[in-house]
């Protein structure tokens, strides 16, 4: 049995996330860790919300709560999406947790021992009317490159150019729109990444099974001229982690916090840390996953996230880690994704354009979404989602292949032989054959898994759905149960079986739907089909089973032409 760390890009908190964020990489993360889980390893899977930075600010401003107050909703609200689609985390912290207070701090400490941070006089603006420095996203201004009106400090929304608030021409304060501004000086701390340039490319070139997508960002990050750089680690804010060495003071740091990209990876460290608080286990219990030198060697560590994220993950929480000194785990594998763009165009949180995870609950449950979103990823390239193919999808993988096997078997089952498994006739030619091919997939099916190759899994387990449909095609028990009811009764008993390995191979994808087959054939056994043939007589002549409701239902042209509408432009 190996020990599985996961973690999942961590969601900010101010607002709801769209179906984009949901599969470039907390649902993918689900997915394997549902897996391994199931396959019978150790599983410690952590996510959290972001909860520092600007946008926290201006979000809480907006809503015109406490941003405290805000942040403890938003995490509730994003926890119970979360839920709601199924997401098997072990633990959902907060990276404003005392347990991230504690341990951001503690690696400030360590890095500011070894040399690895560096005092920085530097200038930024600073509005009169409102008495305090606004950093990058508190500014709106003209962009120099495309005259945007509505660019932010950081960044330009309409040319994407990235900018610094002293760019931006008639700037003006994001809180009250004064333009009283002027520029002064403030110090900030700086981590010396590119002192930690030659570790980070002898850890990065030693990961050679990284996706190319994940290798050539780190890379391009690492060797450009813009790419690594000293990067500053605080913030002057209100919302934030103080900025401390370790439980120290930091002379001249006084009412500073951290920067959201320094704390926020660390909450992955912490958040295992509060789910050890919650269990009432000691330390030890977290360290296992964490600290190599108290069991986490033999810890294989993988992280999902969207390709925007890898630079920080490649990087910036690895120079963090390597800069303490201390035995941490680094990530082992990093399974990077490109984007969902959305019916034409792109998702868009700002304009409301796409679908969001609460908006998507609402319509339609979690399995049918996690089937198309995962069966689509966007791995080798972005894929974008339209309307048509969801709809072709559901109608066609989940309805007709799947949900059309369980429901002709169940039903004609019970009206030729009752609610209990069949016992007579014995498995012939054609069975034998169906176990063996499907015992040959399944073996397929587990390589695609472990490689994390989510859209080539999912083909594979869509094609073992197909075999099924295809051996009840051949052997026709209907109409054999006419002339050899004996024989009949055998194919019967081997399709039930089948609809509980079925079960079991598809609950990384489509849990609720699995739990609903597995409680349908009665059976509570979830061991994974290692052996096949003997899977495939787990269910024995006698036991009781029942017809499950319709498993999935199609969607009409009406209902995808009006979702279609309803999710084109602005959210209200």
């Amino acid at each position: 049995m190996a020990r599985i760390l996961i973690t999942s890009a961590i969601p900010y908190i101010n607002g709801i996330k769209h179906l984009g964020n949901l599969v470039g990489s907390q649902l993918p993360a689900d997915l394997f860790a549902r897996f391994m889980r199931a396959r019978g390893h150790e599983v410690m899977f952590i996510c959290a919300t972001d909860e520092h930075g600007t946008p926290a600010e201006l979000a809480a401003a907006k809503a015109g709560k406490p941003v405290e107050d805000y942040c403890a909703e938003m995490h509730q609200v994003q926890k119970d999406l979360a839920a709601g689609f199924r997401l098997s985390f072990d633990h959902f912290g907060r990276s404003s947790s005392q347990r991230n207070h504690r341990l951001t701090q503690h690696f400030a400490g360590k890095l500011a021992q070894n040399g690895l941070i560096e005092e920085v006089l530097e200038k930024q603006v600073f509005s009169i009317d409102d008495n305090r420095f606004l950093p990058d996203r508190y500014i709106t201004g003209t962009c120099p490159n495309c005259g945007n009106t509505s660019a932010r400090g950081d960044q330009c929304e309409e040319c994407t150019k990235q900018l610094d608030p002293t760019d931006l021409i008639n700037p003006r304060s994001s809180i009250s729109g004064s333009t009283n501004l002027e520029v002064r000086e403030t110090k900030h701390l700086f981590l010396r990444q590119r002192s930690l340039r030659d570790k980070l490319e002898a850890w990065i070139d030693s990961k050679t099974d990284w996706p190319i997508l994940t290798t050539s960002i780190a890379k391009k990050w690492l060797n450009d001229g813009d790419g690594l750089q000293d990067r500053g680690i605080t913030r002057d804010l209100y919302w934030g982690i103080p900025v401390k060495k370790g439980d120290e003071p930091w002379p001249g740091m006084e009412g500073k916090v951290f920067y959201v990209w320094f704390d926020a990876p660390i909450e992955y460290i912490a958040g295992t840390a509060e789910w050890a608080d919650a269990n009432g286990q000691p330390d030890a219990a977290w360290e296992r996953w964490w600290r190599t030198d108290k069991g986490a060697a033999d810890v294989t560590y993988y992280q999902f996230m969207g390709k925007d994220n890898v630079p920080f993950h490649t990087l910036s929480f690895p120079a963090t880690i390597l800069g303490s000194g201390e035995p941490w785990k680094l990530v082992d594998y990093l399974k990077s994704f490109n984007y969902l763009n959305y019916d034409g165009g792109q998702f868009s949180t700002s304009q409301g354009r796409g679908v969001f995870m609460d908006q998507a609950l609402s319509i339609l449950p979690a399995d049918y979404w996690r089937w198309w979103l995962l069966s689509h990823a966007p791995e080798s390239s972005d894929s974008e989602f339209t309307w048509e193919n969801f709809q072709g999808s559901v109608n066609k993988d989940l309805a007709d292949v799947l949900g059309n096997l369980v429901s002709r078997v169940t039903k004609f089952a019970t009206s030729k032989f009752g609610t209990t498994i069949p016992a007579g006739g014995t498995f012939g030619p054609q069975e034998t054959a169906l176990i063996a091919d499907l015992g040959a997939r399944i073996r397929e099916y587990e390589a695609l898994m472990e490689q994390m190759e989510v859209r080539k899994a999912a083909a594979e387990l869509r094609a073992i759905w197909v075999i099924g449909n295809e051996y009840l095609q051949s052997a026709a028990p209907w109409s054999v149960v006419k002339t050899d009811p004996e024989q009949a009764q055998a194919q019967i008993r081997l399709a039930l079986n089948l609809i509980r390995v079925y079960a079991i191979l598809s609950q990384p994808f489509i849990p609720d739907a699995s739990a609903t087959m597995m409680q349908a054939m009665g059976s509570t056994d979830w061991s994974w089909p290692t052996d096949v043939p003997e899977a495939m007589r787990a269910l024995s002549a006698g036991a009781t089973f029942s017809v499950p409701e319709n498993l999935f239902r199609k969607i009409t042209d009406e209902e995808r032409a009006d979702w279609q509408s309803r999710f084109s432009g602005i959210r209200t």
